[in-house]
């Protein structure tokens, strides 16, 4: 079955021409209008399989959107790609911030946003090859249930998160420049800067509480994910 799209904008010409858009590039999509709407349509079934949220609605910020559906565990492992006519830097930022997957400025081309949607569901899902589960002292992580406990707690990580682990975990041992992280985990997208590397780190240690020290910064060239904590901890 065809991958579902969660269109969320307050204009429903833009949404039924997205929709017509995506359509003939083979996705199925639903509207919201807003966005009390769109997180209840994100929980509803069939979830979306990725939801295209406008930054500007008329009750909820789609920051704020964004920021409840990645603390939500129902929906944290949505990909989110913010649509916006705001492309200030600081847009971005926040709304990477906040757990957007990528970030769209107006106007686009449907045929770029289409590459972008695909680029995002096949970063946002396992590969055939990676093992089903990552473990390393406290921390276990199941690659395709896309979980992760400490000390048998489970900690919810939105999607870009739970990337960045995985991708340091299975390289651990082995430093990794923000420059190659942001390739393999964000796809490269030029709206990202190293520095949304750094924030994600930080708030994953958080999330990861006492296993967040695996992740040891490498002054002048990015992060590794250490085989143990007797060392130096993350910064």
């Amino acid at each position: 079955m065809s991958d579902l799209i969660l269109i969320v904008d307050d204009e429903p010409d833009l949404v039924s021409a997205l929709g017509f858009a995506l359509g003939r590039e083979g996705f199925r999509t639903r509207g919201a209008s807003d966005g009390a709407s769109a997180l209840r349509e994100a929980r509803t079934s069939p979830k979306p399989d990725l939801v295209l949220l406008d930054l500007m609605l008329p009750d909820i910020q789609g920051t704020e959107v964004c920021r409840q559906l990645k603390a939500n565990s129902e929906t944290a492992d949505i990909p989110v790609i913010m649509l916006t006519a705001r492309s200030a830097e600081i847009d971005r930022v926040v709304g990477f911030e906040v757990g957007a997957d990528d970030y769209v400025p107006k106007p686009f081309s449907t045929r770029e946003l289409a590459l972008r949607i695909r680029a995002v569901l096949r970063r946002s899902r396992p590969r055939a090859l990676q093992l089903q589960e990552l473990s390393i002292g406290c921390l276990r992580v199941d690659v395709a249930g896309h979980q992760t406990w400490v000390h048998d707690q489970e900690r919810v990580l939105t999607a870009l998160e739970f990337r960045l682990l995985t991708t340091l975990l299975q390289r651990r041992g082995r430093a990794q420049s923000r420059e190659a992280l942001l390739d393999e985990v964000w796809g490269a997208s030029t709206a990202v800067t190293t520095r949304t590397v750094d924030t994600h780190v930080k708030r994953l240690r958080q999330k990861l509480g006492e296993a967040g020290d695996y992740i040891q910064t490498i002054r002048g060239v990015g992060y590794k994910f250490a085989s143990s904590v007797a060392s130096t901890p993350g910064e």
